[in-house]
């Protein structure tokens, strides 16, 4: 684990934040302020690779990741794009699910809710 690689873990672990690569470079910048973009992107990479992180492909083409690895889904708003996080509470656990249904060896999944927040339903 490089210290570039672990300032940038560090920086992940924000309850509930859904960061693309560039927000994460602006925070590590503030500890590390000669580390570039690039190195910033190839450890994001890693971080997801091994399962430090989670890389999340969300609706219109995002790239965000999030830090959190506790089991939970996301939903995202329409109108402004906010992600928030869904306790996977209600759904249980639907990779043990999907493997005793079907004849796969299920190595993840991702469900992505789609919505109008809180504050996109005040201005309608």
């Amino acid at each position: 684990m490089t210290r570039q690689r672990r300032v940038i873990l560090e920086e992940m672990q924000i309850p509930g934040k859904h960061l693309t690569a560039d927000e994460v470079y602006q925070r590590v910048r503030r500890r590390l302020p000669n580390i570039s973009l690039g190195t910033v992107y190839r450890n994001l990479e890693i971080l997801s690779r091994i399962g430090r992180i989670k890389k999340l492909h969300l609706g219109g083409g995002r790239k965000l990741y999030d830090g959190g690895l506790h089991l939970h889904y996301h939903v995202r708003c329409v109108k402004c794009g906010k992600v928030s996080d869904v306790p996977a509470g209600p759904f249980g656990d639907l990779e043990t699910a999907a493997g005793k249904t079907s004849e796969f060896k299920i190595l993840g999944h991702q469900l992505e809710f789609e919505g109008i927040c809180k504050e996109c339903q005040k201005d309608e």
